[in-house]
C-alpha cells in the first residue's frame, strides 16, 4: 500500500507539472470514504449428489456496507478507477410441512443458519471524453471477487434425523467494463451517472457483477466535500465443483453517502 501511495503521489505530481488544469467535472485525485446503505434480497441454490435445495428469494432488513473509492487523472483525458465495497449477513431458517410421498403422508422439520459474505473490488484504466461541463468516461479493467458462505442444518424427516455443515470460499478475478457521464453545474458542484459490469465465464467459478448509480457531489471547501448517490448491484455466482454445484444471486439496491476530499 505504501509503495501505491508513493506511486500515486509521483504521477500526481508529474501530471501537475506537465498538464493543463482538468476539465470543471474532473478532478487530479480524488478519494470517496463512506457507507453504501443497501436493501437486500439474496438466493441461494445448491445440487449436490444427496439432492438439491434453493432458498427462494429472502429479503433482509437494511444494512449499511463499507465502502471506499477513488480517481487518479493521468495527463489531460486518461486514469485510474478504484472501488471496493463489502456485503456480511446472516440468515436463519426454520421450517415444518408435510409431504405425500407415494400416497402417505411425510413430515419433514428442520432449521439451518447460513452466513454469506461477498467482497468486491475493481481497478480500471479510464479514458475520459470531452473538454467543458461535459465528460464521458470508457473504462477497461479487472474486478476481484470473493464469496464465502457458512451452512449449518438440522432435520427430521419421518423420524430420521441428520444435519448438514458446509463451508467454502470462492474468488476469482474476470474483465470489467466501465461507463460514466458527469457535468459540472461548477468547479464545486457536478452530477454524475455511472454503470459497470463484470463477467466471467470460463472455470469452475462464473458468474457477473453489474452495477449502476446516479449521483451528486458538493465541496464547500477548496478540499474537503460530501457526495451521494443512489444505486443497484446485481451480484451472481456459479460453482461447479463435480459432484456438486451451487449458485448465489445477491441484489443491493439503496444510497450511498460519501465524505470526499481532493488534491
Amino acid at each position: 500500500m505504501l509503495c501505491l501511495a508513493s506511486g500515486a503521489i509521483v504521477l500526481l505530481l508529474l501530471s501537475r507539472s506537465a498538464c493543463a488544469d482538468p476539465p470543471p467535472a474532473l478532478d487530479r485525485l480524488n478519494l470517496s470514504v463512506g457507507g453504501y446503505y443497501v436493501d437486500p434480497t439474496f438466493n441461494i441454490r445448491a445440487n449436490t449428489q444427496f439432492g438439491s435445495a434453493e432458498t427462494g428469494d429472502i429479503e433482509r432488513n437494511r444494512t449499511t456496507l463499507p465502502r471506499v473509492r477513488a480517481e487518479l487523472l493521468l495527463g489531460d483525458s486518461h486514469g485510474l478507477s478504484f472501488d471496493y465495497f463489502r456485503y456480511r449477513n446472516d440468515y436463519t431458517y426454520n421450517t415444518s410441512r408435510t409431504f405425500n410421498v407415494g400416497g402417505m403422508p411425510a413430515v419433514l422439520a428442520g432449521d439451518a443458519n447460513a452466513n454469506l459474505e461477498v467482497d468486491f473490488a475493481s481497478l480500471a484504466y479510464k479514458w475520459w471524453l470531452g473538454t467543458g461541463n461535459d465528460v464521458f468516461g470508457i473504462g477497461l479493467g479487472a474486478g476481484y471477487y470473493r464469496a464465502h458462505y457458512d451452512i449449518q442444518a438440522n432435520g427430521v424427516f419421518n423420524g430420521t434425523s441428520g444435519s448438514l455443515n458446509q463451508s467454502d470460499t470462492e474468488k476469482t478475478f474476470a474483465p470489467l467494463l466501465e461507463l460514466g457521464w458527469k457535468h459540472a453545474f461548477s468547479k464545486d458542484l457536478r452530477i454524475y451517472a455511472e454503470a459497470s459490469g463484470v463477467k466471467k465465464n470460463w472455470g469452475s467459478v462464473t458468474g457477473h457483477i453489474y452495477g449502476a448509480a446516479l449521483g451528486v457531489e458538493w465541496y464547500p471547501l477548496k478540499n474537503i466535500g460530501v457526495g451521494a448517490d443512489y444505486g443497484i448491484t446485481r451480484i451472481h455466482i456459479n460453482r461447479d465443483g463435480g459432484n456438486s454445484q451451487a449458485a448465489f444471486d445477491v441484489k443491493l439496491t439503496g444510497p450511498s453517502a460519501y465524505l470526499k476530499m481532493r488534491f
